[in-house]
């Protein structure tokens, strides 16, 4: 935890704000080249070490493009509704974390990947087999955990909230790892038995990525729904004007009273005394006189 405050106090500056709608359009991108060309993907911008051995470079940032299968009558209809989910669990991720936090998390997730697939070339000797597929629905997970009681409509009538499809979807994950692995051990073909193999540890990868990210900076459910509730509940029994506090954030105004954790700062290029909490820090508008 205290890593990543550093890290954002040196480098939260660069994040990228609204990032998902950049993953978002990287994804449509990709869609429209499966439809122009199904094969373009794996033929020049997939994940493919041995290429990116041979010179190919490119492929460590393209493989993010990954195409969505849009075949079948109802296929650009789901794709729509997958990217309104990825677009809306990514906001609500920044809008918690905050935008360095998202991008370190995304990123990592990038990284992973490129590891995952550098280790499976050189072990098993197979391409690795997808782009951030899982890494993208591990947000889920991480939504969930954030936003337990939200509810979602199942096939838009049955509301069910997140944590209980978290708990199906963890099932679902859980039951394809098993069984990717138990294909591998069962097949006599070996290049058959890698690409299972190769299938489970894309998985394992994405899952890991929100474990330890999660995991690590698991405080931030002091600024879930609830604890937001706890705090307005707080508000309204005591008189915050006849507390003298020593802190006190520019955007959000919360100050130490709020949470002993916060950490606060003067910005340098406001022009005057303003001083933010660490999630603004880097993301207020600077003020000019």
């Amino acid at each position: 935890m205290k890593f990543i405050n550093k890290l954002e106090r040196k480098f939260g500056r660069y994040a990228i704000q609204d990032l998902m709608k950049y993953i978002i359009v990287l994804y449509v991108l990709g869609a429209f080249l499966y439809l122009i060309n199904p094969y373009f993907y794996n033929a020049y911008l997939s994940l493919d070490v041995g290429k990116v051995l041979k010179g190919q470079v490119w492929r460590l940032v393209t493989f993010i493009i990954y195409p969505a299968d849009m075949t079948g009558s109802f296929g650009i209809f789901f794709f729509a509704i997958e990217m309104y989910l990825y677009y809306m669990i990514g906001r609500n991720l920044e809008n918690a974390w905050g935008a360095f936090r998202f991008n370190l998390y995304y990123i990592s997730g990038i990284l992973f990947n490129v590891v995952a697939a550098f280790i499976l070339y050189f072990i098993l000797g197979v391409a690795y087999p997808m782009g951030l597929t899982y890494i993208n629905r591990s947000m889920f997970f991480a939504f969930a955990a954030i936003y337990p009681n939200i509810q979602f409509l199942l096939f838009f009538v049955l509301p069910v909230k997140v944590k209980h499809l978290a708990y199906i979807y963890a099932a679902i994950i859980g039951y394809d790892i098993i069984r990717y692995i138990r294909y591998a051990f069962a097949t006599p073909l070996v290049y058959l038995r890698n690409a299972y193999l190769a299938m489970a540890v894309a998985i394992i990868v994405a899952l890991l990525n929100f474990i330890i990210f999660f995991f690590t900076t698991r405080n931030y459910k002091r600024i879930s729904p609830a604890a937001q509730r706890r705090r307005k509940a707080y508000h309204k029994q005591v008189n915050r004007s006849k507390t003298i506090t020593r802190h006190k954030c520019a955007v959000c105004g919360r100050t130490e009273e709020d949470d002993e954790n916060l950490e606060f700062r003067f910005c340098s290029k406001c022009d005057g005394n303003y001083e933010y909490c660490m999630e603004h820090l880097f993301t207020h508008t600077h003020v000019k006189k």
